[in-house]
């Protein structure tokens, strides 16, 4: 019996898969800490024959390279894809072989020129699955402005036809197992349900119940928001063929030597609760909590290169985020700090409020506020509030100083975003309040919107 499981990366909103029969795997595109690989495929007694990669993934540095040379595996990458390591190139209509499983490549265009999907197989039989990366969608689409912004139109087309093509060559029963959509900045839109089929997708998929390509595609570009800067890194990443991460501690740093990064404007980052950090921190650090969206966020609020010094409560926090960030490229971290906040600072702490939109609402009018939204242009677009000024939080540190005098309060659409904005003004010597509260409650305490 051939069986998929699932393995989520819920930060990145990306899902890989271990495809096996009871004694060998394929794995298709798999994240770059590969031991999460590993431990389902030696508690199962696999073996990994072929992994696959539906495409040079632009959201995270692969594992499949690193995974495919430990194995002794086939690794199937597109034809076309320039690479810098021999793979097993693969085309339209090529089908691969592993135990009892066979799987099919089909040519489906659009969120990269030369993505493939994979149709699963039990030896001839009937397709089970298909593996469709940033094509098919639960109910959407990948994005299709990765590549370049003269491509977008014709990418977008080719995506629409390909989600046509899926739906056209396989039947209601089989089962769509997407890589992208759960989160990821790679989905053009939304997507819905956690699990779906090709009969599904025909009733609710955005390329399947629009008629009209042309309408399709206006609508999808219309749509497509920012996406994180830090994407632009991770195809040549990818292409280059990228090793296994190291995921072993980096060294820790001294109250004096942390000192001196923050006053060298360095990013020391505090991976601990935000309100935690608002009531005290290091000052001149950054916040970004860490959780689910951690390395997304990382990755696009700090330039690409620059070290990154690591404040956590314990050893385990900071090995998680480790793992998070070395999953897009972030592999040498400049150090860590562990421990109480108070035995790090050198008496050099910082601290800010916190209140929410029912807050802002009583201040609202106030002589020296200023209201500040980071969120994403096309989240500004939609609806902000009236008055306030606009900096996406990624470019807050280099445009703090354009933010007029007086106390700034942050908002954000739940209180992530205006974490790290708070901080990074903060850090510019600022004061600032965090507005950690829902964007759905502005409306609800009377504050005035505009789009």
């Amino acid at each position: 019996m051939i069986d998929v499981v699932t393995i989520e990366t819920p930060g990145l909103g990306d899902r890989s898969y271990v495809a096996h029969d009871g004694d060998v795997a394929m794995v298709i595109d798999p994240q770059r800490d590969t031991d999460r690989v590993a431990a389902i495929t030696d508690s199962l007694g696999l073996r990994v024959v072929l992994v696959a990669e539906t495409h040079l993934h632009n959201d995270y540095v692969t594992g499949g390279y690193s995974l495919a040379q430990a194995a002794g595996a086939s690794y199937i990458v597109a034809a076309d894809d320039e690479l810098s390591f021999e793979r097993v190139a693969a085309g339209d209509g090529d089908r691969f072989a592993a135990g009892r499983m066979s799987l099919t490549a089909l040519h489906t265009p659009g969120h990269t020129p030369n993505h493939l999907s994979y149709v699963l197989s039990e030896a001839d039989g009937d397709p089970l699955a298909v593996f469709t990366g940033g094509s098919m969608l639960f109910g959407a689409v990948g994005r299709t402005d990765l590549i370049s912004a003269e491509r977008i139109e014709e990418l977008t087309r080719a995506q629409y036809h390909s989600v046509r093509r899926l739906a056209g060559v396989l039947g209601d029963q089989v089962a769509v197992h997407p890589t992208h959509g759960f989160g990821s900045f790679c989905s053009a839109s939304r997507t819905t349900g956690d699990a779906s089929t090709i009969g599904n997708e025909r009733a609710q998929n955005v390329a399947l119940v629009t008629d009209d390509e042309d309408c399709f595609v206006k609508a999808l570009i219309a749509g497509l928001g920012a996406y994180p800067r830090y994407y632009a890194y991770m195809a040549p990443a990818n292409a280059a063929g990228p090793p296994a991460p190291d995921l072993a501690p980096p060294a820790e740093v001294d109250p004096v030597e942390l000192r001196r990064r923050i006053d060298a404007h360095q990013w020391v980052v505090d991976l601990r609760q935000r309100r935690a950090f608002a009531r005290s921190h290091v000052a001149g650090t950054v916040s970004i909590e860490l959780g689910d969206p951690f390395a997304t966020y990382v990755g696009w609020a700090i330039p690409w290169g620059e070290p990154i010094t690591l404040i956590g409560d314990t050893a385990e926090q900071v090995s998680a985020a480790q793992r998070q960030l070395c999953r897009i490229g972030i592999d040498r971290l400049a150090g860590r700090a562990i421990g109480g906040v108070d035995a790090i600072a050198l008496g050099r702490l910082g601290s800010y409020r916190v209140s929410d939109f029912e807050g802002l609402a009583r201040a609202w009018g106030g002589a020296d506020l200023v209201v500040l939204d980071v969120r994403a242009p096309d989240e500004w677009a939609a609806g902000h509030l009236r008055g306030a000024l606009h900096t996406p939080f990624w470019e807050l540190d280099e445009r703090a100083s354009e933010v007029p005098p007086g106390e700034v309060w942050v908002y954000c659409a739940a209180g992530y975003r205006s974490s790290i904005g708070a901080s990074i003004l903060e850090r510019a010597g600022r004061q600032v309040v965090l507005v950690d509260d829902d964007w759905d409650r502005a409306s609800e305490c009377g504050l005035p919107l505009e789009s």
